[in-house]
């Protein structure tokens, strides 16, 4: 290394069989896992392999590329860029090495020592040796000819050059890159393991070790003694020391974070749905857990920004590049499986690329959840967009408790059926341990579609509430005399989506016009509607559409300053969302089909809080009519009349019926918040896990 140059920041220096190679598939797909999300840990190989042997392990998918390699007991550092010597270190470590055929000849009158012909060897010779061979008579043979020697396993004894072995290999390695000893990690398993420590590094001993080097090696040389074995001793060790970051009891999985990533820095998302304000909420309290999520970031971008934001959350980032999250989540999940998810299987467009795409993705992000679990943790899922992660989990982490709520709705068997994968989709989710709606008819759909399954995960139903406590204290803030508006406001606040049935209601404001002129003037139709993230271009069709019959009714039925419609197509901060609660005489959710629907929930805690009695027109099929219908006005947003006279009579309702019905549905509006909502679900998830262990076993 030149001078001036800096090395990397630190080392891991680790043995191969019984420690890199030990320990479970999953373990060492972690430390892999983590290893390749922290660069600035260098890894080297210290180990008794010949570089033929090397080459078949570094064909093996789960094993860390090395920069470097101490090989052949350390009589042989090779450059793990290319498999070369790195000579100057190399002739130091063999100066005074007789060669191959004189050590053979020397010990060939002791007959317990079995030369290793089909081990590949330089610098050194490898022999089988029962304990009872280790005879002093063989150890003054090998002084004899100016050898060192290492004994392992009670198997193995390898004849070395003087100076040759681990230790002193590391340490003109160390030497020639400029490495501080304070800054590497030297792991082994074996006796000729020893000579790495009492070096000045830092030292584990994995749990699966040889006793004799565990009672050679003081603790102060190796106080990382964990009882993990292999990989998983490794990563405990780099945990312990803080060079990656610790695992967790929980891991939160839901495909996106509560901000995006842009040119200019972190940004909200322009169109958050319910569940990110959910998880934010759940995060807020005392909870040892990371949220797993995904983000688009080019390659090309800095990945230390993935760091670099205020949200003050545990968020463990998942990058993709814009390309992914196209093919994965505008086109296999917003045009193959939500058609389906909402019973609208006319509406499917199945891209074999796009479901690769989703595949894919879904792959990354099971690892990315193995990596940061801690062995028997909790995950939890959050919905569709990730529904192939339980399958590769439960073949990669068995030990996980895996669970998933649907915040959407589920569709019937045969709707299902109709996805093109439902067959691989139905094979990923019996991994799971337990599956969680908002309604029993979502659960009941579930459990039709999943028949025939051995091991059909449980079902639990719980649905989502709101912050009431915090939503009432917004609103008694707000201002009370800032409502201007003359005659009433029917008021929607949805994203822009077609299942939301934003056009039909612009329908049905047209013709409740034409029924009952002595509206027009008055009656206002206030529709908050926020786009979709830019690239989802199934929802096209729905906003030009939309936009064209507000401008037409608008045209049509408007005069002076007064328009029937006024929107909002833009994200409003949810204090302005609270102002609009509260300015409503009607609030108008039409839904062809709902998960839950928390907005009309937060309508009615905002209106009582401060004494209004606005009236909840609720769609029939939203997850939250299943609660709130005795106080609602149901409709059917499938029949036009029934979305135009259902609109009317709530705006008609004697002002006593509208208090009877506010304070019912006051009533019927759970207390429990979204943390305490969380904490029933991963104990559900939990008792799950331990029953399903049970009965494997």
């Amino acid at each position: 290394m030149a001078a001036g140059d800096v090395g990397p920041d630190k080392i891991l220096v680790t043995d191969l069989d019984g420690t890199l190679l030990g320990g479970t598939a999953a373990d060492r797909r972690r430390l892999r896992d983590t290893l390749i999300r922290h660069p600035e840990v260098t890894v080297v190989f210290a180990t008794g392999r010949g570089i033929e042997s090397i080459r078949e392990v570094l064909r093996d998918p789960l094993v860390p590329q090395p920069r470097w390699i101490i090989a052949d007991v350390g009589a042989s550092i090779i450059d793990g860029a290319d498999l070369t010597p790195v000579t100057v270190p190399q002739a130091g470590l063999r100066a005074g090495w007789p060669g191959t055929e004189r050590v053979r000849a020397a010990l060939r009158y002791f007959p317990a020592l079995t030369y290793q012909d089909e081990v590949a060897q330089d610098g050194r010779c490898s022999f089988l040796l029962p304990p009872a061979g280790l005879t002093p008579e063989l150890i003054d043979a090998v002084g004899r000819l100016g050898c060192s020697w290492q004994y392992s396993a009670n198997t193995y004894f390898d004849v070395l050059p003087a100076h040759a072995n681990k230790g002193n290999a590391l340490v003109l390695l160390a030497e020639e890159q400029g490495w501080s000893m304070d800054a590497v990690l030297v792991a082994g398993d074996s006796g000729n393991d020893r000579s790495m420590f009492g070096r000045g590094a830092h030292g584990v001993i994995v749990g699966n070790a040889e006793r004799g080097l565990l009672a050679a090696v003081p603790v102060a040389q190796a106080a990382h003694r964990p009882d993990l074995p292999g990989a998983a001793g490794i990563l405990a060790a780099l945990r312990d020391l803080g060079w990656i970051e610790p695992d967790y009891p929980l891991v939160v999985g839901y495909h996106r974070a509560p901000i995006t990533w842009t040119p200019d820095g972190w940004r909200t998302p322009s169109s958050p749905n319910g569940i990110l304000p959910t998880l934010n909420s759940v995060f807020a309290g005392d909870l040892r857990a990371v949220w797993a999520a995904g983000v688009v970031i080019e390659p090309d971008e800095s990945a230390a920004h993935l760091d670099d934001h205020d949200t003050g959350l545990p968020l463990a980032f998942l990058p993709l590049t814009s390309a992914e999250w196209s093919g994965y989540f505008h086109r296999a999940c917003k045009e193959a499986l939500w058609p389906v998810l909402m019973s609208q299987p006319h509406r499917l467009r199945f891209d074999p690329a796009a479901w690769a795409a989703y595949r894919a993705v879904n792959t990354r992000f099971a690892d990315h959840i193995s990596v940061r679990a801690a062995p028997g943790a909790t995950v939890w899922l959050h919905d569709y967009n990730l529904w192939l992660v339980p399958g590769r989990l439960r073949e990669t982490r068995p030990d996980l408790r895996i669970g998933l709520f649907h915040h959407t709705p589920f569709p019937e068997p045969e709707v299902f059926a109709a996805l093109p994968p439902a067959a691989e989709i139905r094979a990923s989710l019996s991994g799971l341990d337990w599956v969680g709606f908002h309604t029993e008819v979502f659960a009941e759909r579930f459990l039709g579609s999943l028949t025939g399954l051995a091991r059909p995960p449980r079902v639990g139903v719980h649905p989502l509430g709101i912050d009431r406590a915090a939503i009432e204290e917004l609103a008694r803030t707000r201002p009370l005399d800032r409502r201007k508006v003359v005659g009433p406001v029917v008021l929607s606040v949805e994203r822009l989506d077609y299942i939301k049935a934003p056009v039909q209601k612009v329908d049905a404001i047209a013709e409740l016009l034409v029924r009952h002129p002595e509206l027009r003037g008055a009656l206002r139709f206030r529709l908050v509607c926020p786009p979709p993230e830019p690239g989802i271009t199934v929802y096209d069709e729905t906003r030009k559409l939309l936009e064209r019959r507000i401008e037409e009714v608008n045209r049509a039925w408007g005069f002076g300053a007064w328009r029937p419609i006024e929107y909002f197509p833009e994200s409003l901060s949810f204090p302005e969302v609270i102002d609009h609660y509260l300015d409503a005489d009607v609030f108008w959710v039409t839904s062809l089909q709902d998960g839950m629907n928390l907005t009309a929930k937060e309508f009615v805690a905002a209106q009582a809080a401060v004494g209004r009695c606005g009236v909840l027109v609720l769609s029939r099929h939203a997850g939250a009519a299943e609660r709130m219908a005795a106080g609602a006005l149901l409709t059917e947003p499938n029949s036009p009349t029934d979305l135009v006279e259902t609109l009317y009579r709530a705006l008609n309702l004697p002002a006593g019926q509208r208090r009877e019905r506010l304070f019912c549905l006051s009533e019927l509006l759970e207390h429990d918040n979204p943390a305490d909502w969380a904490a029933d679900i991963i104990a559900a998830i939990q008792a799950a896990g331990r029953s399903q262990a049970h009965r494997a076993a």
